[in-house]
Formats: structure tokens, sequence, C-alpha cells
């Protein structure tokens, strides 16, 4: 049988690190998978990011005490000693620069959500796999959920007329804008309607966002975003005779357990789960969609 995979986690400034850990280190867990073990990882952090820094320590002792993970000094000494690597530093903004720190050892790379925070960010991880030869996808765990899922399939996504998605919002100055956790609806907005879009409008009040794009075929796809408290995630998804409700609510496999799925897959061998192009293409949408926020809810072209 082949030995389970190594894998690492650069950024210990996220609850996801512990659900990772939780899902192969501990035999118990609801979630537990076969295949993998968390072996290794870098604390990191941003000082300038409350909700990265103030989290750090108590996180790497978690994984530490708990589920026996070794902690490195640096993402180099992560990625010289595992087979993969979980990017899941909570800030956008290093992404770029901690990848191109493990690109170089070959392995292959989850980053998790906000991938980047501009297009040019976007487009730089991925110049730098594509100059290492490095195998590497990012996306947000709604991506995967079984609500959604069920309803866009390989068959019926190119049935797809349109779609609308709701979910938090929060704000962070560093990652503006949809970047921090708006993100979640506009992975599950690309999920229904695919590459394609022209242009966006979004319009902003201190608790609300509301993103229209516009896709080159015609259709439309909205995002909502919200800071009122409510952090539940829906969509419905138009096809051309009828329209179909996305709850997240309503399932019972916890989406980050689908997501953990996607990855181990990937990371065995598997095919890419999102085509890069769709990839940059999203960040730009937020950035679009930031663009024209910031100026009154004009057209911003893609």
């Amino acid at each position: 049988m082949n030995a389970p995979l190594k894998l690492g986690i650069i950024g210990l400034d996220t609850s996801h690190v512990l659900v990772f850990s939780d899902t192969f280190n501990n035999p118990a867990s609801k979630q537990a998978l076969k295949g993998a073990k968390v072996t290794m990882a870098w604390p990191g952090g941003s000082p300038d990011v409350p909700s990265s820094i103030g989290r750090v320590a108590g996180y790497t002792a978690e994984v530490r005490d708990k589920f026996g993970v070794t902690i490195a000094d640096s993402p180099e000494a992560v990625a010289q000693a595992c087979d993969a690597i979980l990017l899941t530093s909570v800030d956008g903004r290093t992404h770029p620069g901690q990848f191109e720190r493990i690109a170089p050892f070959g392995k292959p790379v989850f980053i998790d959500k906000p991938f980047a925070v501009s297009s040019a960010d976007a487009k730089r991880i991925f110049a730098t796999a594509k100059k290492h030869n490095v195998r590497v996808f990012s996306a947000s765990s709604l991506r995967f959920t079984e609500a959604l899922v069920k309803v866009v399939t390989p068959a019926t996504r190119a049935l797809v007329k349109g779609a609308d998605f709701c979910g938090a919002a929060a704000h962070e100055p560093t990652n503006p804008g949809l970047y921090w956790y708006g993100i979640h609806a506009v992975e599950m907005l690309y999920t229904a309607m695919g590459r394609g879009c022209r242009s966006v409008r979004c319009v902003s009040t201190p608790d609300h966002d509301l993103a229209t794009g516009v896709w080159a075929d015609g259709r439309i796809g909205t995002v909502r975003g919200t800071r009122t408290g409510n952090y539940e995630m829906h969509g419905i998804v138009h096809f051309e005779k009828n329209s179909v409700a996305v709850n997240v609510q309503t399932q019972a496999k916890p989406f980050y357990a689908s997501l953990t799925e996607a990855y181990l897959a990937f990371f065995q061998g598997g095919a890419t789960p999102i085509d890069p192009e769709e990839t940059i293409e999203l960040i730009r949408f937020i950035e679009a969609a930031n663009e024209s926020s910031a100026n009154g809810g004009r057209e911003v072209l893609l």
C-alpha cells in the first residue's frame, strides 16, 4: 500500500487549519480521511490584520499539541519535508510571495481563499507555477457544497442561463470589498456561470454590496453580500425552463469535507478542479466590483 501523503501547512491564522488537521490526523473525526497526514506547518501571520496575527499563537499550539504537527521555522522547511502543501494564510496579499518561496520545491499546492487580492497578483502566482512546473489551484469550499454541485453538474453547467447568489461579506481593509469573505458567493457564481464575464457594476452601502456581472453571451449573474449578521449562503440557478434554489444550510455534509476530498484527489494526481483562467477572471470580477463601488456603481469592463 502507498504511504499516506505528508501534508504541510503554510499559515496558521485561520480555523481551516484545525478542520484540515482533524480530518487527516484524527481517526475518530466524523470527517476522517485516509491517504494523507498533516506533518509540518509554518505559523506565518500578518501583523496588520488583527484577525490573522491574533489567532496564530492559539492555532499553532493546537495543531502542535492536539494533532502532533511539527512547527517549522520557514515555508521552505515545510515544502522540503512534505509531499503537498496547503497554503492557508488568511491574508490574500501574502500568497504571491509565500508561493514563490515554496514553488521551487515542485510540490502540488492548494491555495485557500482569497487566492489573491488583485488580478496582477493572480497572474503572478500562475506565472510562478508555470516557471517551476508546479500544479496549483485555489477554491472556496462553497464551490464543492452538495447543495450547489447537485444542481450545477458537468452536464447542466452549459445550460445555465443566469444565477444569483448571496452570503456574508464582512470587510477587511487590507483585503478590500468582496475579497475577504464575499469571495465565497463569487466562487459559487462562477461555479454556476463559468468564464466569460464582460463587465461588472457594484453598488455598496455600509451593510450591503450588490455586484451585477454581464457575460459576453448576454447572461447576467449577481452577488449580494451582507454585513448585517446574516451568514447564510443561498442562490438561485436559472435554466431555460426553470430556476433551482441552492440552500447551503440544508446539507448535512460539511462543505469543508467536500473541499478536502477535492484537494486530496488533486494531490494524489487527479485533474486540476478549476481552470486557472477562471480563477484569474473571478479575481478580476471582484477587482472590477471594487472599482465600480468606489465610483458610484459605474460599469467596469473586465
